[in-house]
């Protein structure tokens, strides 16, 4: 199913987990065990889950971690769709 303008996932953890509870960033960057920085990079949509923080991400916020790296294609799927033209691309005829 493709989504129309899916969050980054450093949006949707914000609007989720850290404003409706007041946690801050820095309480989950310690939980997560990385530094304040990197968490908030995320939570800035300034850079990507990658497979390791999803599986701290699983363990602290619960979900899967597969669930965050799909969260995360969603996203730059979409992104990539906005603004790369594959008009000239070719499909390649392969032999039957």
């Amino acid at each position: 199913m493709n989504m129309f303008n899916p969050p980054h996932p450093g949006a949707f953890i914000k609007e989720v987990f850290l404003e409706p509870y007041g946690i801050s960033y820095r309480t989950v960057a310690a939980k997560l065990k990385v530094s304040p920085s990197t968490f908030q990079r995320l939570i800035k949509q300034q850079s990507n889950i990658t497979p390791e923080m999803a599986l701290r991400l699983s363990k602290t916020l619960g979900r899967s971690p597969e669930s965050w790296l799909i969260m995360q294609d969603n996203y730059n799927l979409w992104q990539a769709k906005q603004y790369l033209n594959i008009d000239e691309v070719e499909k390649l005829a392969i032999p039957v």
